[in-house]
């Protein structure tokens, strides 16, 4: 083998080792694969969280209507229970009156009448007041048991949606909770995802770089034989200049700076304030099922109401729908509605929010929780 085809020899195998990868290639499309299916799942996760959101805003719907029925019956029954007291009072009035004027007082005139048929209708009239008052006591009486009931019943129909209410409570939470461990697990994912495509990138250039210099080296030996050859036979040595092509990348470094306005819009400030010491005067009143009424008993969406409605602003009734149709803020302000599947507040600035948070507890402050969002109608 001559001198020349040791030379290439040489800077082949050079190339070679140089080229040879010391670690081992990334597999960045299993990874890209885990990180798919994480993402599949997440996707399925939240479908289910959605199905479960929307049982709890129907749901919802069935604990404030169940709710205003027990109220509207507790009512019925205070003023059934007031009228028997009321005819009870006349019944004793009127028996204390017979008794004073005395029995014969009715014998008498009975007896005074001119003819049989007045005896037989002063006698059918003493009777028809007596029945009369027997009758309305008893229907008085009759009413106020079936409002009792209707009451036990109502009472049985909320412990079983408050049981429900509950269930898919956690239901909810327990979802949330998986829906952020995959999340964590994709974000881990697209960060290994991504230093594996770092990595194959740094070898491929790593790659590249080295057959350069391979091939830089293979042409100076080349050249460096041609003249040793030429100078060895005698001969003119023509030197064909060695271009050298350093090409330069040109660097495009563009940046986007995009700039989001503030849109102030027509934000009624007085309407907001007014919402907010709404939400105020209402700290400590009790939480109730169905509840829309001011400083009596509220749910957190009757709550919602009331203080918007104070300020001349008229939304939905249940949570859902208020969260739903209103302006969405990622910049909340107090007056602002807290929402979060199946609950609402009024967001107070600070963090804090006053809400009616659940049965047996009372409206109140608190800190801002859970995934949540926040809109506007004023």
């Amino acid at each position: 083998m001559n001198k020349l085809g040791r030379v290439l020899l040489t800077a082949v195998m050079i190339g070679t080792l140089v080229v040879t990868p010391v670690l081992a290639a990334p597999d960045i499309e299993g990874i890209r694969q885990q990180k798919e299916e994480a993402q599949n799942q997440v996707k399925s996760l939240q479908e289910e969280l959605s199905g479960i959101i929307s049982k709890i805003d129907t749901l919802e719907a069935e604990l404030i209507e169940t709710g205003e029925a027990y109220l509207k019956a507790t009512d019925d029954l205070e003023e059934a229970e007031l009228k028997e007291k009321e005819q009870y009072a006349k019944m004793k009035l009127r028996i204390k009156h017979m008794y004073e004027q005395g029995v014969g007082k009715d014998l008498e005139s009975i007896l005074e009448a001119k003819s049989f048929a007045e005896v037989l209708s002063k006698a059918e009239y003493i009777q028809n007041i007596h029945n009369s008052d027997r009758k309305m006591l008893g229907e008085y009486q009759e009413t106020k048991k079936q409002i009792v009931k209707l009451k036990e019943t109502i009472e049985k129909e909320m412990k079983k949606l408050e049981e429900q209410q509950k269930e898919y409570a956690a239901a909810k939470a327990n979802l949330n909770n998986v829906i952020e461990a995959k999340k964590g697990e994709v974000a881990n994912l697209e960060q290994e995802l991504q230093a594996a495509i770092a990595q194959a990138e740094a070898e491929r250039k790593a790659k590249e770089e080295a057959e350069r210099k391979a091939r830089e080296e293979a042409a100076r030996k080349k050249a460096e034989q041609e003249r040793e050859q030429a100078a060895a036979s005698g001969g003119t040595s023509s030197s064909g200049g060695s271009s050298s092509n350093s090409g330069q990348k040109p660097s495009n470094s563009g940046s986007n700076g995009g700039s989001s306005s503030g849109n102030s819009g027509t934000n009624n400030q007085n309407a907001a304030a007014a919402i907010v010491n709404a939400a105020y005067s209402q700290l400590g009143v009790p939480y109730v099922w169905g509840g829309s009424r001011p400083g009596q008993g509220l749910d957190c969406s009757g709550l919602t109401q009331y203080c918007h409605r104070v300020a001349g602003i008229s939304i939905p009734r249940y949570s859902g729908d208020q969260s739903a149709q209103g302006r969405s803020v990622s910049n909340p302000q107090p007056g602002d509605i807290f929402c979060q599947p199946g609950h609402v507040g009024i967001y107070i600035g600070g963090g804090k929010v006053i809400h009616a948070p659940e049965p047996g507890d009372v409206v109140k402050i608190s800190n801002v929780w859970g995934n949540h969002w926040f809109v506007r109608y004023w």
